[in-house]
C-alpha cells in the first residue's frame, strides 16, 4: 500500500512496468472535465474508471481485495475515508469473482486514511481497502481508480 501526493508518483515508476503510463495519465489528463466511466489506456492492462458518488456511512461497508489488479484511486475533487488491513487470516464474507475481479471481507478495518484531493493511494492484492466513507458527513466527491493488471 502506497499513499502520496500525485506530484510524488515518478517516485514510484519502478514498481511496476505500467506505473509510468498509469501515472501520467493521472499528470496529463483533464480528470475535472471526464465524464464517470471507464477509459482504456492499454486495453485490459491498464484503464480508468471515473467516479463521482456521495460518500457512505463506513457502518454499511467492508474490505475488498482483487486479484488481477493493482488499483491507483486518485482523488479529483473532495475527500473520502478509506479503511485498510493487510491481508492475513480474514473472513471472507463473497469469494473472489473472477469476472470482477473482488472478493469481500466481514473484519473491521486495522487502520483508516484520508483520501483528499490531489493525492493517491496504490492497493495490490494484499491490501484489503474500504474506500468511500464519509468524514464528517456525506460528501460528493470525483475519484480516478486505474487498473493495472498484475
Amino acid at each position: 500500500m502506497i499513499i502520496d501526493r500525485l506530484e510524488n508518483a515518478t517516485n514510484y515508476f519502478p514498481i511496476h512496468q505500467l506505473a509510468p503510463a498509469a501515472f501520467h495519465y493521472l499528470q496529463n489528463t483533464d480528470l475535472a472535465t471526464l465524464a464517470p466511466g471507464q477509459y482504456s489506456i492499454d486495453g485490459d492492462n491498464l484503464f480508468a474508471i471515473v467516479q463521482i458518488y456521495e460518500t457512505l456511512d463506513p457502518e454499511n461497508e467492508v474490505m475488498e481485495s482483487h486479484k488481477k489488479y493493482i488499483d491507483i484511486h486518485y482523488m479529483v475533487k473532495g475527500a473520502e475515508l478509506v479503511g485498510h488491513a493487510l491481508l492475513k487470516d480474514h473472513t471472507v464474507t463473497k469469494e473472489y469473482d473472477e469476472e470482477k475481479d473482488f472478493m469481500l471481507y466481514s473484519d473491521e478495518p486495522t487502520f483508516f486514511s484520508k483520501l483528499e484531493t490531489g493525492t493517491f493511494m496504490l492497493f495490490y492484492p494484499t491490501d484489503l481497502h474500504m474506500p468511500c466513507l464519509e468524514i464528517n458527513g456525506k460528501e460528493f466527491i470525483k475519484k480516478v481508480v486505474i487498473k493495472m493488471k498484475v
